[in-house]
């Protein structure tokens, strides 16, 4: 059975959470709406969809939580053809905005965790927590009023957004203690991956290693990036210099061999990336 593929007017109807008033901008206020879907099998979204939550209501989130934030507030940003399902008790309280990608395709190119597809939680301090719950409600005040302003709802959208990422980063410093082995996590599978065989099968791709992880490839290489200062393909094209070079040195093998088990394709896109990461030709390497 495929997908629904609900926009913001099915959305809303779907989920039952008031009637919209524009195509491409909806927000909702959980609290009383007691007659809001509760379960649902998965569907995909075409639009942006920011919600903040009371502690845990939703069992939606799926990242570990620690113990010294179990009753705090959480938010979390979902992107167009993300999809979703749920099976929730009946919030007390919350927001959720709905928009339209066009009309926050200017933020979509600035904030990486706008493309998290995992749903990885933005967990709140209690400072933290004042600040999106004070915008999140002045964006749904002002879209009460009968004569509403698109343009001072997109603000209060873009203040979300500019604390998101500052809380993100905060968050991933606070949970140094998980996030560490995640990156010690992902050295281990890199060298498994070029362990198992001779030859393996093709270059892998940062979302590989995500899934391993367990979180989205958006929200990985953020957290790696933050951590060791390099993106995650960047360690895995590192790694695999290191590898040609020792293999270069240490083998007899030609460079056509070494290209086909290091998981390229073709020798000459390998002989091209080599250059490129180091200045010179496999062979000149090799002679040297």
């Amino acid at each position: 059975m495929e997908k629904r593929i609900l926009n913001i007017h099915e959305f809303t109807k779907y989920l039952n959470i008031g009637d919209i008033k524009n195509e491409d901008l909806h927000i909702a206020n959980f609290e009383g709406r007691d007659d809001m879907l509760l379960k649902s099998a998965p569907i995909t979204i075409d639009f942006y969809l920011l919600a903040i939550k009371p502690p845990f209501d939703n069992k939606i989130v799926t990242y570990d939580l620690l113990e010294d934030q179990s009753d705090a507030s959480y938010m979390y940003v979902d992107c167009p053809h993300n999809s979703l399902d749920w099976d929730i008790t009946l919030p007390v309280a919350g927001y959720c905005i709905l928009v339209s990608g066009k009309l926050l395709k200017k933020y979509a190119k600035d904030y990486s965790f706008m493309h998290y597809n995992n749903h990885e939680a933005l967990f709140l301090t209690r400072a933290e927590e004042a600040i999106l719950w004070d915008l999140y409600r002045k964006a749904y005040d002002e879209y009460q009023k009968e004569f509403y302003s698109k343009e001072v709802i997109l603000s209060y959208v873009g203040l979300i957004l500019s604390y998101a990422q500052i809380f993100y980063d905060r968050q991933f410093d606070t949970r140094s203690k998980i996030y560490h082995k995640v990156i010690t996590d992902f050295y281990k599978n890199l060298e498994n991956y070029f362990s198992k065989s001779e030859e393996v099968a093709g270059l892998p791709s940062v979302a590989f290693f995500a899934q391993k992880a367990n979180l989205s490839p958006n929200y990985f290489g953020d957290l790696i990036k933050h951590f060791t200062g390099e993106s995650p393909i960047d360690h895995i094209q590192d790694f695999v210099i290191r590898m040609a070079k020792d293999k270069l040195r240490n083998t007899s093998l030609s460079v056509s061999e070494i290209s086909y088990s290091l998981g390229f394709d073709y020798p000459n896109y390998f002989a091209r990336f080599f250059r490129k990461k180091t200045g010179l030709a496999p062979k000149v390497f090799r002679n040297q």
